[in-house]
């Protein structure tokens, strides 16, 4: 299970608003046959795993370890578990229940009725936090919130009067790209847009292009501005908790990315799943203060990039 989990991680930033999912098929304690989802409406890893093996008269005795319930309705592709009860495997081992309404046990449901041994929670919460984005859309019905903001080491995100102040260093500003590449979306308030003129693309990384999304509550905001050159999906709202228009965009993740007002909005709102902070040894002294975080978070990962300390941070349980 732990190597069906490495696989599906391959499929970050390319499968959504599907899930990312790994197929290991083991034939007397060998692997016959891998297999992982690789890009929205492409073949699920199921079907890569069972393609991949040479002699499929292995499959009737082969158990398939799976990080997520073989779906059971016809989507962009058959549906999984049919193909599982077609070559009759022995068993299949899966790590997550998935919650989605069209499969929502059916397709465990359709494996025992074959006959098929099935066997569920294996290494349950590595597969929950893979895919907590997946998760986070079916069960609470808007996308995963990233906060993320540098600030200096006295406490500053920009200089005075919005001030644009380069903060986080070289490797820092890549990492932040790299993430860029891996979420569907990215947002930023109307002082951003205004003051900044960002881009928003993924600049120093290999990956595709989050979806913009900008608030302009009062549509103040000039239209020749970067956000609006027409070279990536732009989103304007003039509510940042408008998740009905981006369910229907079918946006699974958010990066917030700034200004203070906006990042603190969702802060006191309680409405975030993880923040991101790159904290750098400079000192501004003045300038526009850095969001003030909850006191119901705890640090659940710290990194020093080259003098930058990066904090990531989650609500208690």
């Amino acid at each position: 299970m732990l190597r069906a989990l490495q696989l599906a991680e391959i499929g970050r930033g390319n499968v959504s608003p599907n899930p990312m999912v790994g197929c290991v098929i083991v034939h007397n304690d060998l692997i016959i046959g891998e297999g992982w989802h690789k890009k929205y409406g492409d073949w699920h890893a199921e079907v890569n795993a069972v393609n991949a093996v040479t002699d499929k008269s292995m499959l009737s005795e082969a158990t398939a370890y799976v990080t997520l319930e073989p779906c059971s309705h016809f989507g962009k592709t058959p549906p999984c578990a049919d193909l599982l009860v077609k070559h009759q495997l022995k068993r299949v081992v899966i790590c997550n229940f998935d919650p989605f309404p069209l499969v929502a046990g059916k397709g465990i449901k359709k494996l025992q009725e074959a006959g098929i041994e099935v066997v569920t929670g294996v290494l349950e919460e590595k597969g929950q936090a893979l895919n907590a984005r997946f998760f986070t859309v079916v069960e609470k019905h808007r996308p995963y919130i990233i906060l993320k903001w540098a600030e200096s080491e006295d406490g500053f995100i920009a200089g005075e009067n919005f001030e644009q102040i380069k903060i986080s260093n070289s490797l820092s500003h890549k990492l932040s790209h790299k993430w860029r590449s891996e979420e569907d979306a990215i947002m930023v308030g109307t002082n951003t847009a205004l003051f900044d003129n960002p881009k928003l693309n993924v600049r120093e990384w290999t990956g595709k292009n989050p979806v913009r999304i900008v608030i302009d509550k009062n549509a103040r905001l000039p239209k020749n501005l970067h956000l609006f050159d027409g070279s990536i999906k732009t989103i304007i709202m003039s509510n940042p908790t408008q998740f009905e228009e981006l369910n229907q965009e079918k946006i699974q993740s958010i990066i917030v990315e700034g200004g203070t007002k906006l990042l603190q909005s969702f802060i006191d709102a309680q409405l975030f799943d993880e923040i991101r902070v790159f904290r750098s040894q400079n000192q501004l002294r003045k300038g526009v203060l850095a969001p003030i975080l909850p006191k119901n978070i705890s640090i659940s990962k710290k990194q020093n990039l080259m003098g930058d300390v990066l904090s990531f941070y989650h609500l208690d349980k």
